[in-house]
């Protein structure tokens, strides 16, 4: 039985993630991951080409050697302050005879809606349709052989820096991959974590990494807002490394050894205990203080990022934690006392496969880029062309850089 082949590249701040897997029936099977420490990379940006593209080829060839065959191309998630988003409107009239809608016609007015002003220095990313209506009959989720006169569109147009892109994806291609496709990465993580019933009555996933924390709000079974804030785990390591006098490696690893948003009554300024720690002893309750503090302030700006205040009615089934943040200890009861919705933490699905280790949310992104192609809906402008010259590209890369180390 032939399966499809797939995989994933999650460059993040932090670490990168490689995903390699094969697809029949939408049903998909890990073959291989390679998860290393990401240099080159501040906020979600590249700032050092060739540290970025040697972090890559690490996460890359421990991807391959577990999966045993080469990777050729790959998903690509992109996030960044440089991101920005709008919802746009299209109108076409349907002038057959017979008026019946059909795919062409869906085509045609993304073309209208995706008629935007985008910045020079912009690049359109996605145009997502988030609902169509015929003939004013709103709520229509596919109109392909509907009857009417007119149909509208309504859409979530999301476009990145150029340059920024084009830094990512020359490290991508540099190790002789190819990239698939370019997908925010909060759209991608919502895959691996979000349910149904969350997307249609109304919910907020905020994606914590290092760099950034990336927003999606879904309402109706459809995307409705996305931002990025550029405050993350790296401020959190940062003001303990700052408050206790700490090297930022150092506050990284007590941070994830020891931290806890909201820890027990026990531990108070009069009954506190210390932590020792490759030599170095802190306060428990000082690390979680400072934790709880920067945690909550991260909070009350993702609030701050919704489109209206009013957020109860916005986003009734509350807020989904994910990306390597949430693995802090309390930040799901913190965040209900912040917010007074309920909170969850968004675990990524578990896939078939060599995947034991991706059921955690530091994982979500790189699941959901895998599971973002299987539940495209075609919404994305072909490049086949491009794309092909691109594959030719890499695979001479890879003849060359072979041919190079043999000699």
């Amino acid at each position: 039985m032939k399966r499809d082949k797939i995989a994933a590249i999650d460059v993040g701040t932090t670490k990168v993630c490689t995903i390699m897997a094969d697809v029949n029936n939408e049903n998909l099977r890990v073959l291989g991951v390679g998860i290393t420490p990401s240099h080159g990379l501040h906020k979600g940006l590249v700032v050092d080409i060739n540290e970025a593209k040697e972090s890559i080829r690490q996460s890359i060839r421990m991807a391959e050697q577990s999966a045993g065959r080469k990777l050729e191309s790959a998903y690509i998630g992109v996030t960044g302050r440089h991101i920005t988003s709008i919802n746009n409107q299209g109108t076409v009239a349907i002038t057959r005879n017979n008026q019946v809608v059909r795919p062409d016609d869906l085509k045609r007015v993304l073309e209208v809606a995706r008629n935007v002003r985008v910045p020079s220095e912009q690049k359109l990313l996605h145009i997502i349709p988030r609902t169509y209506s015929i003939d004013g009959q709103a709520g229509v989720q596919n109109p392909v052989g509907m009857h009417g006169f007119r149909l509208d569109v309504e859409t979530h147009i999301i476009t990145a820096a150029i340059t920024s892109i084009q830094n990512l994806t020359k490290c991508i291609r540099s190790v002789g991959v190819e990239v698939d496709d370019l997908v925010m990465e909060p759209l991608a993580s919502a895959e691996a974590v979000l349910s149904q019933e969350e997307r249609q009555d109304g919910v907020l996933l905020a994606d914590i990494g290092g760099g950034t924390t990336d927003l999606a709000l879904f309402r109706d079974n459809t995307i409705y807002h996305t931002s990025v804030l550029p405050v993350a785990g790296y401020q959190v390591t940062r003001d303990i490394s700052v408050g206790l006098g700490l090297s930022f490696e150092l506050a990284e690893e007590m941070k994830k050894k020891y931290g806890d948003v909201t820890p027990g009554d026990e531990y108070t300024t009069n009954n506190d205990v210390s932590i020792n720690h490759d030599g170095h002893s802190v306060s428990y309750h000082d690390l979680s203080e400072i934790i709880s503090v920067r945690v909550e302030e991260l909070l009350r700006l993702i609030l701050l990022e919704l489109p209206q205040s009013n957020y109860s009615k916005l986003i009734p089934a509350g807020l989904v934690i994910t990306g390597g943040g949430a693995n802090l200890p309390g930040i799901s009861e913190l965040g209900e006392k912040v917010t007074r919705l309920p909170v969850r933490i968004g675990k990524p699905v578990s896939l078939y496969g060599v995947s034991d280790m991706l059921v955690n949310p530091a994982y979500a992104t790189g699941v959901g880029l895998l599971l973002w192609k299987l539940r495209n809906h075609g919404l994305e402008v072909s490049k086949s062309k491009e794309r092909g010259f691109h594959r030719f590209m890499a695979r001479m890369y890879r003849l060359f850089h072979l041919h190079s180390i043999r000699n």
